[in-house]
């Protein structure tokens, strides 16, 4: 296997972890990359920054410098004896790890009508930013504002952990991973693409202004090119198990023969 190669078929669990915000940002720009070429001259794809606060609550939590790590107690006693013969402890006997807000950039890509700069269509890429609490709620709300309009919206969650999209009628079937379309066209109904850890990422469409056709967008190609652009495979560790939400037994027995001959 080539070493820029992910061991992976379709999306490397490994990336779920401390990397996932470079990632992210990498994989818009490939995304991007892909799209501009196919659009029609009437179109440009631009890159769209908004930022998120995020409070990790009892989740898991990014310490600055270090692996996702769980919060935890940390318990120390010591002690000394003062002039007057006193002992008095000298530090804290708990140590803790504060839930501390902090900005999150959440990166999209916006297609647009170059004759009077229409927003067309919204790619959104999921972080686990908002995929859970207020970041979520934020993100539901933006997307609410969003299906109000004549705006496309093509979303992208792979992400196998957090909070799933909500549907009023069903739940989209079982999967690791999803893609979630909703044409203004056909609104209340949206496309789903479930995705499981050991499938190639799907082609899915991206839509335009009618009666433009479909652009195509090759996620396996996308995601392909950022393990080749930036060398993730020298970047993840595959000897640990794979960041979480855990998965199941059978699922994980796969995930250890795929890496077993990482080098």
């Amino acid at each position: 296997m080539p070493f820029d190669k992910s061991p992976f078929p379709g999306m490397d669990p490994y990336l779920e972890g401390e990397l996932w915000q470079e990632f992210h940002d990498t994989l818009c720009n490939q995304i991007r990359a892909q799209l501009l070429p196919l659009l029609p001259l009437r179109y440009v794809a631009l890159l769209e920054k908004r930022y998120v606060i995020e409070d990790a609550g009892i989740d898991l939590v990014v310490v600055p410098g270090h692996r996702i790590v769980y919060p935890d107690v940390h318990v120390i006693h010591t002690v000394r004896e003062t002039a007057t013969g006193t002992l008095i402890d000298t530090v804290p006997k708990v140590r803790l790890v504060s839930h501390v807000p902090e900005e999150v950039p959440m990166l999209s890509i916006e297609i647009r009508d170059l004759s009077d700069r229409r927003l067309v269509t919204v790619i959104e890429i999921f972080s686990p930013a908002n995929k859970h609490g207020k970041g979520l709620q934020e993100y539901l709300e933006r997307r609410g504002d969003l299906l109000k309009t004549r705006t496309h919206l093509l979303e992208l969650d792979l992400l196998r952990g957090g909070q799933r999209i909500p549907f009023q009628d069903a739940e989209p079937p079982p999967a690791h991973y999803y893609v979630y379309l909703s044409r203004f066209t056909e609104r209340p109904y949206t496309e789903v693409w479930p995705i499981r850890l050991r499938d190639r990422l799907p082609v899915v469409p991206v839509p335009l202004l009618p009666p433009d056709v479909d652009v195509q967008l090759d996620l396996q190609i996308a995601v392909d090119a950022c393990f080749e652009l930036v060398g993730y495979r020298r970047l993840l560790d595959y000897t640990r198990e794979p960041p979480p939400p855990p998965l199941d037994e059978e699922t994980q027995a796969w995930v250890r023969r795929q890496v077993e001959n990482i080098q």
